[in-house]
C-alpha cells in the first residue's frame, strides 16, 4: 500500500509540468476567421495590429495602461497578475461584450494586446480603433512610442 502512495505521489510530480512560463513564452488567445478581432501576435494581416513598444519601464507602462482601461466608462478589468490582465469592454447601445486580453513581455520591453468580439461577425473595426485609443492614451503618457 504503500509503495502505491509513493508511486502515485511521484507520478504526479514527474507528470506535472512546471506551469511557471516567462512572459516572451505565453500567448494571447488566437482570433477567430472573423474580422471582429486584431492581435499582436496574430500572423496573418487581417488581424495583426502592433504591439506596444515600452519607452519607459515596464513597471510605469503597466500602470499606466490599467489606469487608462480603469478610466474609460464601459471598461473593466476583470482578472489580471503580474504580467497579464484581462478586461471587459461593454457597447454603448446593444450592450455587446469585447475580451481584452494583455500580456506584459518586460524582456522585450513589448504590451502584447488583443481585442475582440464575442459575438457577431463585423465589428466595424471597433476592436482596432479601442486598441489604438489605448496606444494614443499610453503615447500621450510617455511610456510608449
Amino acid at each position: 500500500m504503500t509503495f502505491k502512495i509513493i508511486f502515485y505521489i511521484i507520478f504526479m510530480t514527474l507528470s506535472t509540468a512546471n506551469q511557471a512560463t516567462s512572459a516572451s513564452e505565453k500567448k494571447l488567445p488566437p482570433c477567430r476567421d472573423s474580422p471582429n478581432c486584431v492581435s499582436s501576435q496574430a500572423e496573418d494581416a487581417k488581424h495583426f495590429i502592433e504591439p506596444f513598444k515600452i519607452s519607459d519601464s515596464p513597471e510605469k507602462a503597466w500602470d499606466a495602461l490599467k489606469k487608462a482601461i480603469d478610466n474609460h466608462s464601459r471598461m473593466v478589468i476583470t482578472h489580471e497578475t503580474e504580467d497579464t490582465l484581462h478586461a471587459e469592454a461593454t457597447s454603448l447601445v446593444f450592450g455587446f461584450v469585447d475580451d481584452i486580453n494583455v500580456l506584459l513581455d518586460a524582456d522585450s520591453n513589448l504590451i502584447h494586446i488583443r481585442s475582440a468580439s464575442r459575438t457577431g461577425h463585423s465589428d466595424f473595426g471597433v476592436n482596432r480603433k479601442r486598441i489604438e485609443a489605448l496606444r494614443l492614451q499610453l503615447q500621450k503618457a510617455h511610456v510608449i512610442d
